[in-house]
């Protein structure tokens, strides 16, 4: 099988899965919510296992915090929905900022942390966020606020993305693991979502979501 083709099925059932989760919420969702964010600080330990405690206790809250946020919001009123927000804001910045990049090229991000991201990829992923997430935000009815704020969380991802790159550079590996064929490991793909979950379950706390 080659390479594209097995990543484009892991990455279905990823999508799959994630969203029969989310979409029966309860023990499901939580176990897993609590699996995704075990997966991922098992695989930051193994990054920065040489780096001391305190990247493991701030690892550990790397991982709660945003996880703790997505149970908070599917718990809301709107829960379904929210979290769908965060997940589409999310995956509209990875797809518009791949396709952006590749198609305009141009200069880059930050050549150093990670040498194929572009600045015309940042602003492709943040329109596409934009977009995407304000149109899901309005066909359902939620806040206002989230119909702008796909652009934010399109930076915010992007940070999210560039800080784990930082990390692995740092450690001298390619990828965070090697649990999703084709795809790395779990915190490769969450590194985002992780970020964009956090500040929309603040947001949400706060009373402005």
């Amino acid at each position: 099988m080659s390479d594209l083709k097995t990543r484009s099925l892991t990455g279905v059932a990823m999508i799959l899965v994630a969203l029969g989760a989310v979409w029966v919420g309860g023990m499901v969702f939580a176990l897993f919510v609590a699996a995704a964010a075990t997966a991922v600080y098992w695989e930051w330990t193994q990054i920065s296992k040489k780096w001391g405690i305190a990247w493991r206790i701030g690892g550990f809250f790397y991982c709660l915090f945003p996880a703790l946020a997505l149970l908070f919001l599917r718990e809301r009123i709107e829960g379904l929905d929210l979290v769908l927000w965060v997940f589409i804001a999310t995956w509209a910045t990875d797809i518009g900022a791949y396709f952006a990049g590749r198609a305009i090229g141009g200069p880059k991000l930050a050549p150093r942390i990670s040498p194929n991201k572009t600045i015309a990829g940042l602003v492709g992923g943040m329109a596409a966020a934009a977009l995407l997430g304000g149109a899901w935000a309005h066909a359902n009815g939620l806040a206002p606020v989230l119909y702008v704020l796909g652009a934010p969380m399109a930076v915010a991802a992007q940070a999210g993305d560039l800080f784990e790159s930082w990390m692995k550079r740092r450690a001298g590996v390619k990828d965070s693991g090697a649990l999703l064929p084709g795809h790395g490991g779990v915190f490769d793909r969450l590194d985002g979502l992780l970020v964009v979950a956090f500040f929309t379950g603040a947001l949400s706390y706060a009373g402005l979501v």
